[in-house]
Formats: C-alpha cells, sequence, structure tokens
C-alpha cells in the first residue's frame, strides 16, 4: 500500500496558529511530503503529513506545519491515487515510499511555479509531459536539474532529450547510461573480431560475411541488451489498467523492476516472484529482439554470399546458414545466455555503485563496468561462435 503525494487547493482554507483548517482564506495548503516520518498508519489509514500554507497572490509560503489527512490510497490498480513525479513505480526514479527517503534521495517536490522559474532562468523548455506533471503534481528536484543539465548539453544529446522520451528517461534515472551504452558497443565490436578470429582461425576470410553479419547484429543487439534493463523515470501518473486481457498484462508488466536484481527504492518494493517474473518477461523480449536482429543481419549476410557466388565461385567458399535458423539462434541465444549474463551483470554493477567508495570516487563505478563488461564480452563471444557450430548454423 502506497502514500503519495500532490499539490491541491483545500477550498482555499489556511492554517491557523494550532495547525487546523479555519473558515476559508486567500491561500491554499500543499502537501510537500509523502507519509514523512510522522506517519502513523492506523487501521483507518489516516496519517500526519507535512504541509505548507501558500498565498495565492504572492505565492511565497505563509505557514508550514503538520496536520493529520485522510489520504487516498493507491491499490496497485493505477487509480487516484496521489502520485509523485520522477518515479517510474518499477526501478525509476523512486515513487512512493517514505517521504523522507525520498527527499533525501531525490531532493523535494518543485511546485510548477518553481519548475517555471528555474526553466525560465536557464532559457529552456519542458517536454509536455513533464510540464504536464509539473502542474498537477510537482517534479523532483533532482529529475527538473539532471533534465535541464542534459538538455543544455551539446548537439547531438540537447535533440535526443527534447524528442525520444525512452533515452531521456533512462538518462534521467542513470546518468551513466549513456556511457555503458557506448563502452558495451567498442568492446563487443572489438572482443568479438577478437572472438571470431580465434574460433574460426584459417576459415576467418572466407567467412567474413558471417563475421560482418554478427558484427552488424551485435551493435544493435548491445543498444537493447543495456536498455532493456536500464531503470528509467516514468513522469507523472501511471497510466490505469485497460480493460481486457491485454490491458491486464500491460499493467502486470508495467509493475515490474527492470532487472532481476533492480535495488529497491522508496516507493519501488518487489516481490520474490515479480524478480523472477523479469526474467522470463526479459528473456521474450531479448529472444525478440534476436530473432529481429537476426532476420535482418543475416538476410543482409546471406545476400552479400549469393552475390558474391554468383560473380567467383571457389571451392573454399562454405554453404549460406539458413535465414530462419540463424535468426532462431539469436534469440535463443538472447534469451537464454544473454539475459542470465547481464542480468547478473547488472546486479554487481549496482552493488558498485552503491557502494561508498564508488560515492566517494565516481570513476571506480566507471572503471568497474568497463572491466566486468569486458570479460562478459569476452565470453559471450566465443560461447556464441560454439553454438552456432553445435546448432550446426555455421
Amino acid at each position: 500500500m502506497l502514500i503519495h503525494p500532490t499539490s491541491f487547493d483545500l477550498s482555499k482554507n489556511c492554517l491557523r496558529s494550532d495547525n487546523r483548517l479555519p473558515e476559508p482564506c486567500s491561500h491554499r495548503v500543499v502537501i510537500t511530503a509523502r507519509a514523512v516520518a510522522s506517519f502513523r498508519q492506523s487501521n483507518d489509514n489516516h496519517g500526519i503529513y507535512k504541509i505548507k500554507c501558500i498565498g495565492s497572490d504572492t505565492g511565497s509560503i505563509v505557514k508550514t506545519a503538520e496536520m493529520e489527512l485522510e489520504p487516498k490510497i493507491d491499490n496497485g490498480d493505477g487509480g487516484n491515487g496521489w502520485y509523485s513525479s520522477g518515479g517510474d513505480g518499477g526501478g525509476g526514479d523512486g515513487g512512493g515510499g517514505d517521504g523522507d527517503a525520498d527527499e533525501n534521495e531525490f531532493g523535494p517536490l518543485a511546485t510548477f511555479q518553481e519548475v517555471m522559474m528555474e526553466t525560465e532562468k536557464r532559457g529552456a523548455t519542458l517536454p509536455a509531459d513533464m510540464l504536464e506533471a509539473a502542474k498537477t503534481i510537482g517534479l523532483r528536484r533532482l529529475v527538473l536539474t539532471r533534465y535541464l543539465d542534459l538538455q543544455g548539453s551539446s548537439w547531438p544529446l540537447s535533440f535526443l532529450m527534447k524528442h525520444f522520451g525512452m533515452l531521456r528517461n533512462r538518462m534521467l534515472a542513470d546518468p551513466s547510461f549513456l556511457f555503458k551504452v557506448g563502452t558495451e558497443v567498442v568492446i563487443d565490436s572489438c572482443c568479438a573480431t577478437f572472438a571470431e578470429v580465434q574460433k574460426r582461425g584459417k576459415d576467418f576470410w572466407a567467412e567474413f560475411e558471417l563475421y560482418a553479419a554478427d558484427l552488424l547484429v551485435g551493435i544493435v543487439v548491445d543498444v537493447a541488451l543495456v536498455g532493456l534493463l536500464a531503470p528509467y523515470v516514468r513522469i507523472g501518473k501511471p497510466s490505469s489498467r485497460s480493460a481486457g486481457l491485454f490491458g491486464s498484462i500491460r499493467h502486470v508488466c508495467s509493475s515490474l523492476p527492470s532487472s532481476v536484481f533492480e535495488a529497491e527504492r522508496p516507493g519501488s518494493k518487489f516481490t520474490i516472484k515479480q524478480r523472477i517474473a523479469t526474467y522470463f518477461y526479459k528473456g521474450v523480449l531479448y529472444g525478440s529482439v534476436g530473432f529481429g536482429c537476426g532476420i535482418i543481419g543475416q538476410g543482409i549476410a546471406n545476400m552479400i554470399m549469393t552475390a558474391k557466388r554468383n560473380i567467383k565461385k571457389s571451392e573454399e567458399d562454405v554453404a549460406i546458414p539458413p535465414l530462419v535458423k540463424s535468426a532462431a539462434l539469436w534469440g535463443v541465444f538472447l534469451a537464454v545466455s544473454s539475459n542470465t549474463r547481464y542480468q547478473i551483470l547488472n546486479g554487481l554493477e549496482q552493488v558498485v555503485e552503491a557502494s561508498p567508495l564508488a560515492k566517494r570516487v565516481p570513476p571506480v563505478a566507471l572503471a568497474f563496468t568497463v572491466g566486468v563488461r569486458f570479460a562478459n564480452n569476452i565470453y559471450g563471444g566465443m560461447q556464441f561462435v560454439d553454438w552456432a557450430k553445435l546448432s550446426g548454423v555455421q
């Protein structure tokens, strides 16, 4: 059961010195923290909340106090609970849970006026979903600051932040996301080349088209491998559950963590069943990506091989791999091997990133990312060639 904050007008009431709501006046009461340390849960689900009384004419804080309110309850069905922005409900930026913990990690909620002042100060603009969230429920200061910093970056990052929400939300949750993607692509390309040369030996140049196809597909797959397990920020209220089977499935999937070992944050608590389900859910996603990329990559390779054979045939030519079977191999490999290895890798990275040493010296976490991904790619590249040969595809 989660208690969520919001900002709203209580019939234009303001606070007396005894913290009670008196007769109507020209002020509005704003809940500024979610179920703070003084929150007590009883049978009637009442709680003590920190609130502010803000003058409607000046926008300044008239009084800050605590009072007892009856909260709306989020029962997990995406109903009328009070939500904070900046959380992804399952591995994002910490929506839900204890207000003080949230505030310590992600900063306090900024009101719409504060968000607009900071945005105008930087000469920036907010995308529609962030603007709507700022108007209705506010934005966590850390989320706002990160977005404004990223939008102020040089091209093409600033362009991507404005127009690609999936990348933006992952960068807001993990500023090192692009570093991890770049590291994965560079290391995988180098390691794949090394592994292919070692495994194919003297047949490397005769099978060069196969290597090129593997490399091309590998780059696309690298982005998917990192992106599908990365935590992300979900801006605004979660969508309500849609009717029908597909609506229910979508609702269940959206409540899963981003990865099996995703760290729990305030409002992001996951059961063992959810973590197990995440492994199989990501396996299905990885398998789909692998099969699709396999069809494209192997299809290109087969076209090149066929064209070369039409021009000049050689006794050293290897058989053209079956397209569907090769794509199926990619799908199974990603769903089983890659899914398992990258889930473990993500967990190790999170342990290191959360360590006191990495917090004091951030390059430690980056160096660990490079090292562990290097080892993982060496093993994964060699394993794929073994799988391909054992399956008879290559």
